[in-house]
């Protein structure tokens, strides 16, 4: 079956960047963009080139240095808005702009203070305008998803009509639910005239959660365009997550017929480079990209992965440019996981003996969260006075690779050996199944629930 394909528009330089606390200086902004070039990416919008002169200086270096995918350029439905974009983006390659106007009776009628009709007369004239510098314009009808769908309709068919090329329809205060935005955007498929000669759009905020969802709803409804954001930065409570929208689809090819050309190993590399560039991090328990998002504390899901890594992961970690999952021991871990870790560090117990050791471990870990190395190594003192160890052909522990918060010298997260070497292939069917000699004979006693 032939896959559709979804162009990413990634606004992390322009909507991201106003995420509180996540502003870019011009350097700043060009390396992102380097890195957003290498992630795959088809629009890097890369700012709001009337709202300061450092966004201005920003476009136009993005322009200069970035020639494969679309620079766009954001502009309000005014001509000293649009002969600014224009400006910053005369060395682009492939230039946008990005006009935008409000629809919605409440933003009308508070913030711009203009009838209906006014604004049905502006959306057209700022496209025709922006249409003069450059082939390529995207329209946005802002808060669409509170405006009337009626005016919706004929306000997309008045910008198609002067010229645009692309009709983003922005979910802008996170309002609306999937199944009702999925059902807008097929709806402006059919009714609006020249919707089939037109990319349409989604862009969607997360002020209920929903963005991705809302994305891929957008997407089943024939959407051929997500405008979203590294680490799901964004005003208030950010934009669509771009990893959690591509991995979606990238899991889940029986449900999204679709594919993007986003080279997904480079996924972590990316969202670690923004937290690095804006000193925001990102929440540990994130989908995709999150410090937990392949580590395994509780026993019975240690035991599962020690098994067959298809147990609790749905992707293989290295996917997503992530190096390995970690089992971390916890209070919750079991017996496996405790016996693997001591191997690491070059001790090899019977049952009987590691059993003393794991009930003294877990006393420990219900104190103190997370037992590192040096706790380990001192409950193995403590209760086997002459421990074996492995001899050095196998001592040698594999790298540790903890998290990016950790202090320096912590250890208690560790890479799991898998059995044989994973690809970034996601297809279960491919994935090894061979499960781990020294542990398919011994059941874990699974202590610990889901």
């Amino acid at each position: 079956m032939e896959r559709a394909r979804i162009n990413v528009f990634d606004t992390t330089l322009r909507d991201g960047e106003q995420s509180p606390g996540c502003s870019m200086n011009v350097q700043e902004k060009l390396r992102l963009a380097h890195q957003l070039d290498r992630l795959g990416v088809d629009v890097i919008e890369a700012g709001f080139p009337i709202a300061s002169d450092g966004d201005f200086q920003a476009v136009q270096a993005v322009s200069a240095a970035i020639r494969r995918p679309v620079i766009a350029a954001l502009a309000r439905a005014c001509k000293a808005d649009i002969e600014r974009a224009a400006q910053a983006l005369q060395g682009a390659a492939r230039p946008r702009i990005h006009v935008f106007l409000a629809t919605s009776d409440i933003h009308l009628q508070y913030k711009l203070k203009i009838s209906r009709q006014q604004a049905l007369e502006q959306a057209g004239d700022a496209v025709r305008r922006a249409k003069s510098f450059c082939d390529d314009v995207e329209f946005s009808p802002e808060d669409a998803t509170r405006t009337d769908p009626e005016l919706l309709f004929q306000i997309l068919e008045a910008v198609i009509e002067a010229g645009a090329t692309t009709v983003n329809i922005p979910d802008t205060v996170g309002y609306t639910v999937p199944s009702e935005f999925g059902e807008l955007i097929h709806n402006i498929g059919q009714r609006v005239r020249g919707a089939k000669q037109v990319v349409i759009s989604a862009h969607c905020h997360d002020d209920l959660g929903l963005a991705v969802a809302n994305s891929l709803a957008a997407i089943a409804g024939g959407a051929r365009q997500v405008e979203c954001t590294i680490n799901g930065i964004g005003e208030r409570a950010g934009n669509a997550s771009l990893e959690e929208i591509v991995m979606a689809m990238r899991v889940r090819p029986d449900r999204y017929v679709h594919e993007t050309g986003i080279v997904s190993e480079q996924l972590y590399p990316t969202s670690q480079m923004l937290s690095e560039i804006t000193g925001v991090s990102v929440q540990p328990n994130k989908a995709i990209i999150g410090r937990n998002a392949f580590a395994h504390e509780a026993g019975i899901h240690q035991d599962g992965m020690l098994k067959n890594p298809l147990t609790y992961e749905i992707m293989t970690p290295r996917s997503v440019g992530v190096p390995d999952s970690r089992l971390v021991l916890g209070k919750h871990s079991g017996r496996h996981a405790l016996g693997l870790r001591c191997e690491q560090l070059g001790y090899r117990f019977d049952r009987r003996e590691l059993d003393e050791i794991y009930r003294l471990f877990v006393v420990l870990a219900d104190e103190i969260k997370h037992v590192q190395d040096h706790h380990l190594l001192e409950l193995i003192r403590q209760t086997q006075p002459n421990p074996g160890r492995i001899p050095p052909a196998h001592a040698e522990p594999r790298p540790i690779h903890p998290p990016a918060s950790a202090a320096v010298g912590q250890s208690g997260y560790f890479e799991r050996p898998f059995p044989v070497a994973l690809g970034a292939d996601l297809s279960a069917a491919t994935l090894p199944l061979n499960p781990m000699s020294e542990h398919s004979a011994e059941q874990e006693d699974y202590l610990w629930g889901v």
